[in-house]
């Protein structure tokens, strides 16, 4: 599938360790899984996650969702038999965290070889080189990580995000001019949907490709605000076959609803065709 027709409305963090979250995730209504062996864990309970998460995939049963591997740092006591445990596992990608630069993608890559890499995009120094980074052969996804970028940056939490504004944009603008995925970070108050659809539908015109969920209760919102509405593909569909006509007589520019369409207008209506038809053939399952 096309990554940019993929759906990646709903990302949702479930612990590596939990068997009955592991089961329940392969009847979830979520686009992607990230299957966490960092902060979801605990020290204790590293090796066994380790394992009990090896056993989970290789019984699949997660359909077309995405299956993205969260391990622990490679500076860590964990990193790198996790890496090493991820490759047998065989995921759509591994998610590395705190990714400050090009060369923690390097390091990874030695053992995961072919592997697509996501970052997570959490540090201050990750934001100054998010270019560099989305530029990396191996990228395929930014995952961005606001909570730990917000205690680096000492800023206050604030309902419009403002403080994190600059970071947003820095990687926003990296992974749309390398074709990389990027996805929004966690809603903590996973009790206001209020305060969620807010923010997933800030992330939406920001042009974020979905948002990541700590909570199965966040799905519906966040699938509803990252898929093309119906206005948006009524208007697509109008859009191409307007142009389409204006080609046929000769014109390069057509007009709907009183507003100019010409062919960068008609790319746009395709992809959220294709968004739309993904996002149905998902609910199909």
């Amino acid at each position: 599938m096309d990554m940019r027709a993929r759906p990646y409305r709903s990302v949702l963090y479930i612990p590596g360790s939990k068997t009955r979250a592991l089961d329940k995730a392969r009847s979830m209504a979520v686009d992607a899984i990230i299957f966490d062996l960092e902060d979801a864990v605990s020290v204790e309970e590293k090796a066994n996650a380790r394992q009990t998460l090896a056993t989970a995939l290789a019984e699949d049963g997660y359909g077309r969702r995405m299956k993205i591997v969260r391990i622990n740092g490679l500076d860590t006591d964990w990193g790198r038999a996790d890496a090493e445990a991820v490759v047998a596992m065989q995921p759509d990608a591994v998610l590395l965290p705190k990714v400050n630069g090009p060369a923690d993608l390097d390091a990874l890559a030695e053992i995961t070889g072919d592997l697509p890499i996501w970052a997570m995009m959490e540090t201050p120094l990750g934001m100054l080189n998010a270019a560099a980074i989305a530029a990396h052969p191996r990228l395929a996804g930014f995952v961005m990580g606001t909570n730990d970028l917000a205690k680096d940056l000492q800023c206050r939490f604030r309902a419009d995000r403002l403080p994190l504004m600059t970071s947003l944009g820095l990687c926003l603008l990296a992974a749309k001019a390398h074709g990389v995925v990027i996805v929004d970070g966690v809603y903590n108050a996973f009790k206001d949907d209020e305060g969620l659809r807010a923010e997933c539908r800030q992330g939406r015109d920001m042009g974020m490709d979905g948002k990541t969920l700590i909570h199965p209760a966040q799905v519906e919102i966040a699938n509803a605000a990252f898929a093309p509405s119906e206005e948006e593909t009524d208007l697509a569909r109008r859009q191409i076959a307007a142009f389409e006509e204006a080609e046929r007589q000769g014109q390069g520019v057509a007009v709907v609803d009183g507003r100019i369409v010409e062919n960068l207008h008609v790319a746009t209506a395709r992809e959220i065709l294709a968004k739309a038809e993904a996002i149905a053939a998902l609910a199909s399952e």
